[in-house]
């Protein structure tokens, strides 16, 4: 398979690069600094993406660069973005002509196999939790995204009316039998999964340091402060999880680890390694692609 990778320089580029290459495909990194015939830039003319688009057999964009002309800019060759917002992947949705797997990370990714595996009926409350590791250093475009969170709202939410991002909380029970605060946060399985199968999913977010979690909230209700995101210190672990639960049955689904940008880079790989072999166009999840058991064997 020929794999053609954009913003491979980034923390979870770098992870699909290796993991594709020891896989033994062919992996061709392209952007904007790129010189020669792979050079490509994602927020000018995208003529030079269509044409290496062609010669590849699925492109993969972890630049964390939000432009839903991508999708048409592929031309039908299969497109897996990494993006965690809502209303790009809503967007990029629209847009699709051929096969594109929307948030192929941990979460959405790992996190939407989840609660597909959770089964349910219509009309079921579903939260996902999810634990990111404050001690780990994430590239600008993490930052970028979660800075995107303060003062806003969540991006169609299953209430029908307007949800302020990190401002409602929960205190749940994670896989390791801790006590946490969570804060609703607008990580988009709601979009994914919530119109398909008429789930109401809501997902929380808290870091691995509890006072890292307390100044979040803080900076949500103040959002003026949001600048301090990307010069905060990095403390606590790298450790992350991901817990999926119906209220209704009480069933839970869940998986935890170390590496944030690893994981995802690793379950990115996993995409655009099996997107190719399905005969699905349009747009699709994680949850098309493989099951929870085969997600978390590649994190190991």
């Amino acid at each position: 398979m020929k794999a053609l990778l954009l913003g491979a320089r980034g923390a979870v580029g770098a992870v699909v690069h290796r993991e594709l290459s020891r896989a033994g495909h062919t992996v061709t990194a392209a952007g904007r600094t790129t010189s020669g015939d792979t050079g490509v830039d994602l927020r000018g003319d995208l003529s030079a993406l269509t044409r290496l688009a062609g010669r590849h057999d699925v492109v993969v964009n972890a630049s964390g660069i939000e432009r839903a002309g991508i999708a048409a800019a592929v031309h039908g060759t299969p497109l897996v973005d990494i993006s965690a917002s809502g209303a790009y992947l809503d967007a990029l949705r629209s847009a699709a002509d051929g096969p594109v797997v929307l948030g192929a990370g941990l979460v959405p990714g790992l996190s939407t196999v989840l609660v597909s595996a959770l089964g349910g009926r219509r009309g079921d409350d579903i939260d996902v939790l999810v634990m990111l590791g404050s001690g780990e250093r994430h590239g600008p475009a993490a930052v970028t995204w979660t800075a995107g969170l303060v003062g806003t709202d969540v991006h169609r939410p299953p209430e029908g009316t307007p949800v302020r991002n990190l401002i409602a909380t929960r205190r749940e029970t994670g896989p390791d039998g801790r006590s946490r605060r969570y804060l609703r946060a607008d990580f988009p399985d709601h979009v994914l999964l919530g119109d398909s199968r008429g789930l109401a999913v809501r997902s929380y977010l808290t870091l691995s340091a509890a006072p890292m979690t307390t100044a979040l909230a803080i900076v949500g209700r103040l959002p003026a402060l949001r600048g301090v995101l990307g010069s905060a210190p990095h403390l606590g672990t790298a450790a992350w999880h991901l817990v999926a639960r119906n209220r209704r049955t009480g069933e839970r689904r869940q998986a935890q680890g170390t590496g944030q940008s690893e994981a995802t880079g690793r379950l990115t790989a996993l995409a655009a390694s099996r997107v190719t072999a399905v005969a699905t166009t349009g747009a699709m999840t994680m949850a098309d692609l493989t099951t929870p058991e085969d997600a978390i064997a590649a994190l190991t």
